[in-house]
């Protein structure tokens, strides 16, 4: 995993670019989140210039993840397709600055530095495309859903009791 430690301000001064791929094994907080720790996230970097004149990567992240069904606690493949626009910042303060200055929401800024961990920077964005409740679109055993029904009102139920 050294291979993804990099200096976050040469990177981007002279345009570098690394890609490669890693385990979901291999990153603990999305390990933690998946059903199983198979699967690989594909993942690439381009160091370059805003027109800002701000150092920014070009980040690209793509795989699948084995995630639980909250309605029939089954498996189900989920997959990551993103990319971010990271702009890069000395500091906390400067970021801010640098966020102002920019005024655009799709950008990130975060905080550089010298000794920049791409893996983290990966495992961050896999995690951030996970759904808050991941459900199948229809669940494979063709029957509804674990919950689907409907439960009986408060008043039916009353009714019952008084029967």
């Amino acid at each position: 995993m050294s291979q993804t430690i990099v200096d976050g301000f040469a990177f981007c001064r002279q345009g570098e670019q690394r890609e490669g791929s890693t385990r979901v094994a291999q990153l603990p907080r999305l390990a933690a989140d998946a059903a199983s720790q198979q699967g690989e996230i594909r993942w690439s970097f381009q160091g370059g210039r805003h027109a800002k004149g701000y150092p920014q990567l070009q980040m690209s992240v793509k795989g699948e993840v084995s995630l639980v069904c909250q309605r029939c606690l089954l498996p189900m493949l989920h997959a990551i397709d993103t990319q971010a626009l990271l702009v890069l910042a000395q500091d906390e303060s400067d970021a801010d600055a640098t966020e102002a200055a920019l005024d655009d929401e799709t950008i990130d800024v975060i905080v550089g530095s010298t000794t920049l961990d791409l893996a983290q920077l990966v495992e961050d964005e896999a995690l951030l495309s996970l759904p808050l409740s991941p459900r199948h679109a229809t669940c494979p055993d063709g029957g509804p859903a674990v919950g689907s029904e409907k439960p009986d009102s408060p008043f039916a139920v009353l009714q019952k009791l008084k029967k």
